[in-house]
């Protein structure tokens, strides 16, 4: 017969066994969103990941560009310029970094990129491209005729900066296009100043007005109309009810029908 000294001692230590199983079972549990069996025994937590080289990166940012997902590419641009600056990688990553935020429609993100490139690469054979994307990112930029005119003012200049520098690129009947389409826009803005003094009987202001249009604008399509529009107010005859027929919604207007490759020029 067992003593039951010896039976207390069995049953204690069996106790204790299980309350510690218990206890590591419940540890392991809690800890398994941050840690893994592997760091209890032996991993190394001070290992440093593998880094994809340029060449890598480059690749993979392009396959992701050439299907349009353009947030996954700039991210593999921007770690090669992060880690890689001075690769041969890098130029190509300067490049699509900034298209890419051009077609994600981060214009301002284009433009700092293209300008950036721009002053680094002063002679690559892209800087027509690269001047091309900085006249559209601020072409893009063209709002409502009431509202900041200087998207259109900007890419009046950047366009005619592209084509004194490089007037015989691939972009050039595009350019002279868009400044067109862009100057006809500043025209309907003025346009319609005109019909915000009309509409407070501000007579003197909207002839002023007018008569700077006509000046800076000669050759624009709605110049004829606000030459009769300032014959009536110089006559006496500001228009009344009829004001809304002088003033149409004036919006950007499509730059493919002042392009110069067009056998006719559409009206």
């Amino acid at each position: 017969m067992v003593p039951r000294s010896n039976k207390n001692r069995k049953r204690s230590i069996l106790l204790k066994s299980s309350l510690k199983l218990v206890l590591l079972s419940t540890l392991l549990i809690s800890l398994g969103s941050c840690a893994t069996i592997e760091s209890w025994f032996g991993k190394d937590d001070d290992a440093t990941p593998v880094r994809l080289s340029a060449q890598t990166l480059a690749g993979k940012g392009m396959d992701e560009y050439s299907v349009g997902n353009y947030y996954k590419a700039r991210k593999y641009f921007d770690e090669i310029l992060d880690y890689y600056p001075f690769s041969q990688e890098a130029t190509l990553a300067q490049l699509k970094g900034a298209d890419s935020n051009y077609y994600m429609e981060n214009y301002q993100e284009a433009l700092m990129l293209y300008h950036e490139f721009e002053e680094r690469h002063p002679t690559n054979e892209a800087i027509p491209y690269v001047m091309y994307h900085i006249a559209m990112s601020n072409y893009q930029q063209i709002d409502r005729i009431d509202r900041d005119t200087s998207g259109a003012e900007g890419a009046i200049k950047e366009f005619s900066k592209l084509l004194r520098a490089f007037p015989n690129s691939p972009y050039t009947n595009e350019a002279r296009a868009r400044i067109r389409a862009a100057n006809e826009f500043l025209v309907n803005h003025e346009y319609f100043v005109v019909e915000f003094y009309l509409r407070t009987e501000k007579y003197t202001e909207a002839q002023s007005r007018l008569q700077y249009l006509i000046n800076t604008y000669p050759d624009a399509s709605i110049t004829p109309k606000a030459k009769k529009l300032l014959a009536r107010l110089e006559a006496g005859e500001p228009p009344g009810f009829d004001l809304s027929s002088w003033f149409k919604d004036n919006i950007l207007p499509d730059w493919t029908k002042f392009d110069s490759d067009k056998d006719t020029l559409k009206k």
